[in-house]
């Protein structure tokens, strides 16, 4: 007889990115990884602590986004007269960040792609409703012909996210040119996301295990935005 397997819920996790595994990239979950989450999980971390640390996530995740472009070879002579066989991006980037807690990216990314415009988006959830609505965008003039960087730290209920996606779509952005960059998602957002646009690419450093109640992830991180910019954090205990 052949015995029952119960996965736990991060097996389960697990699972699930591997059925996504050409669209879902997930960071290596090293060590220094962890520990990371440790400082800025922890609900005593101080703002600067909280900024610091999240910094170096977000580079991170950038890095993994920045190397899933098109590159073709390029040669170059170094100083010593020999030939050097690297490589040169193919394509023109820009971001686009989703207003407020999307703009916690933005100086890592232009750290990194100096000349990469910068869009926004402004996407607020309804008090009564619960549901997100669609205020403001500001793109590049010529999103439709670029890779598009998607800035969102936190991906839960994927309700803001579906929305900032067509707006892109909307703007005559390819599915496919989309790389949705976040610290934390919900596997319910993921799935969400996932399923509607299969052909963007989702970079994060965590899957978390749930949403509660109150659409916070668990075991999370309270409200980013909040923690990052210094304001009250509404997901705190």
């Amino acid at each position: 007889m052949f015995e029952s397997i119960v996965l736990n819920a991060h097996q389960q996790i697990e699972v699930r990115i591997m059925t996504m595994k050409n669209t879902v990239h997930l960071l290596p979950q090293t060590n220094h990884l962890r520990a990371l989450h440790s400082i800025i999980r922890d609900k005593n971390a101080c703002q600067n602590e909280f900024v610091f640390y999240s910094n170096q996530i977000i580079r991170l995740l950038l890095e993994t986004a920045s190397n899933m472009l098109p590159f073709h070879p390029k040669n170059v002579m170094t100083p010593i007269g020999e030939m050097y066989e690297g490589l040169e991006s193919t394509t023109k980037l820009c971001a686009v960040s989703v207003i407020r807690a999307g703009e916690s990216m933005e100086t890592e990314l232009r750290s990194m792609h100096l000349n990469a415009p910068l869009g926004k988006i402004l996407i607020q959830r309804d008090k009564q409703t619960k549901l997100p609505k669609f205020y403001y965008s500001n793109l590049p003039s010529d999103i439709d012909e670029r890779h598009v960087f998607l800035l969102e730290p936190m991906l839960a209920t994927a309700g803001s996210a579906l929305m900032g996606i067509k707006v892109l779509l909307d703007a005559g952005v390819k599915e496919e040119n989309i790389i949705f960059i976040n610290i934390l998602i919900a596997p319910e957002g993921l799935e969400r996301v996932s399923e509607t646009h299969p052909k963007i690419r989702i970079v994060t450093s965590s899957v978390e295990k749930e949403l509660n109640e109150n659409a916070f992830m668990v075991p999370g991180i309270g409200d980013f935005g909040d923690r990052y910019f210094g304001t009250t954090d509404s997901g705190a205990r």
